[in-house]
C-alpha cells in the first residue's frame, strides 16, 4: 500500500497537519468535501481501523516510499502541467459526447454521468440530444427524448419509463432525486437489466397508473442517462448503497475526474479555450477583459461560491453592468461572507 502525508487536512474537526498515514483508498469527492481513506495505526487512538481524513484538494496529499514506521522519503511524482490536464479534461467531455450518441442510437442501454456542479455535464448532453431531435421537432413528431429534473417517486419513474420505452428512446435525469427511494431504484435495476428482454412491473393497485393508461407490465427497450453530482462510494445507508452497486454494475459510469478547485479552474480554461468564439462569445469583451475574469476567479477560488462555468458567466454579467466596478461587485455577491 501507498504512503501519504496528509499537508493539510482534518479529521472530526481536528487538524491533520504533516501527519504520515498508509493509503487505503485515494482522493474521493463526498457530500461534505474531498477526503482519503487511510488506516488508523495509533494516530487516533480509540477510533475505528480506517479513518477518511478531509482535505481540499489533492496538492494537500504527498506520496511517500517506505512505511509509517520508518523514515518515508517523498517520491519523486512526475506533476502535470496546466496544458496535459486541460487536455485530460476536454478528452473526458470527448467521451461524454460519443457515448452522448451511442445511447441515442441504442448502442448502449445506459449511462452515469458523474462530476461537480457547473462544469458543463449537462450541456453536453442536451447539445447531442437537440442534435438527434432535429429532424422530430421539423416533422412535429414526439421527441424520443426527454429531460428529467428535480424529484421524482418511484411511480412517477414507473409511469416516465414507459412513455419514453420504445427502442432509440433516450431519458435524461439530470440531478433527478431518485437515489434515495428504493421502489424508484427497483424500478431502475429493472429498467436497465442486463438480460435480452427487460420487463418491469409496478405490483401495487394505483389509480394514477389506470388514470394515465400506464399498464403494470410493459418492455423497456429505451437508454437511460443519469447526470449527477453525487459520489455513489459515499452513500452511508446499506439498504440503498446495494440498491446503487447493482445500479452501476448496470450501467457505463463516466467520472469526469474534475475533482480539485485547480481542476474546475482548468475546465473553464479549456472550454474557453475549445469553445467557437470562446466562453465570453456572447459578450463583446476584449482579450484584457475576458483575461481579468479567470485571474480574478483563480486569485479568490478558495471565497467563490463555487468555481464553475456558471459562475464566471456570472462574473461577466457583472463586466457587463459595470466595467470599472465588477470587482466590488463579485466581491459582494459572488463569494462566501
Amino acid at each position: 500500500m501507498s504512503v501519504i502525508r496528509v499537508l493539510s487536512g482534518s479529521y472530526r474537526n481536528t487538524p491533520v497537519k504533516g501527519e504520515i498515514f498508509t493509503l487505503v483508498k485515494g482522493y474521493q469527492l463526498g457530500a461534505k468535501g474531498g477526503f482519503v481513506t487511510v488506516k488508523n495505526e495509533g494516530q487516533f487512538p480509540g477510533r475505528s481501523d480506517e479513518l477518511r481524513i478531509q482535505v481540499d484538494n489533492r496538492e494537500q496529499i504527498q506520496f511517500m516510499t517506505g512505511d509509517v514506521n520508518t523514515e518515508p522519503k517523498v517520491e519523486a511524482v512526475e506533476s502535470e502541467t496546466d496544458q496535459q490536464a486541460m487536455d485530460r479534461i476536454a478528452e473526458r467531455f470527448n467521451v461524454l459526447d460519443e457515448m452522448s450518441k451511442a445511447c441515442i442510437n441504442g448502442d448502449i442501454r445506459a449511462m452515469i454521468v458523474s462530476g461537480p456542479p457547473g462544469v458543463g455535464k449537462s450541456h453536453g448532453v442536451t447539445m447531442q440530444m437537440e442534435k438527434a431531435s432535429m429532424f422530430d421537432k421539423i416533422s412535429g413528431k414526439r421527441p424520443r427524448f426527454e429531460i428529467v429534473k428535480g424529484a421524482m417517486s418511484g411511480i412517477g419513474l414507473f409511469a416516465t419509463l414507459y412513455k419514453y420505452s420504445d427502442s432509440k428512446n433516450v431519458l435524461v435525469f439530470d440531478d433527478c432525486d431518485v437515489w434515495e427511494d428504493q421502489d424508484a431504484l427497483n424500478v431502475l435495476k429493472g429498467a436497465l437489466d442486463s438480460g435480452k428482454t427487460r420487463r418491469i412491473s409496478w405490483n401495487k393497485d394505483s389509480r394514477i397508473l389506470r388514470e394515465e393508461g400506464v399498464p403494470n407490465t410493459f418492455n423497456f427497450n429505451g437508454s437511460v442517462i443519469f447526470i449527477t453530482n453525487l459520489n455513489f462510494n459515499d452513500r452511508r445507508s446499506a439498504k440503498i448503497k446495494a440498491h446503487l452497486e447493482a445500479l452501476q454494475s448496470r450501467c457505463h459510469y463516466l467520472d469526469l475526474t474534475i475533482n480539485s478547485e485547480r481542476d474546475k479552474m482548468l475546465r473553464i480554461k479549456q472550454v474557453h479555450r475549445d469553445a467557437d468564439g470562446g466562453l465570453f462569445a456572447d459578450y463583446d469583451f476584449t482579450t484584457e477583459q475576458t483575461d481579468s475574469i479567470t485571474e480574478f476567479m483563480w486569485d479568490n477560488h478558495n471565497k467563490l461560491r463555487e468555481v464553475s462555468l456558471r459562475m464566471a458567466l456570472k462574473i461577466a454579467d457583472l463586466v457587463k453592468i459595470s466595467s470599472g466596478n465588477w470587482r466590488n461587485l463579485a466581491k459582494a455577491t459572488c463569494m462566501k461572507e
